[in-house]
């Protein structure tokens, strides 16, 4: 099973932002990627068992991760 997660830079705050459409509730933020990824592998897997997401035939989740960065002029 495949989610989709995306990573927003909010120049603002300086932080990344991690929001996703398949995993309802998760919204995280970090000041880097490495450790904003490792807190979405922990909170991913609560998060879909918490919601109740058909669980995928094999143990483990894979993660397409989309990078996007807010660009001011």
């Amino acid at each position: 099973m495949e989610y989709v997660v995306q990573f927003i830079w909010d120049d603002e705050a300086d932080v990344w932002i991690a929001q996703s459409d398949d995993i309802p509730g998760l919204v995280l933020e970090g000041g880097s990627l490495d450790a904003l990824f490792e807190r979405i592998r922990f909170a991913a897997p609560e998060l879909l068992e918490l919601n109740k997401t058909k669980k995928s035939p094999s143990p483990s989740i894979c993660f397409r991760v989309e990078r996007h960065e807010k660009v001011f002029a």
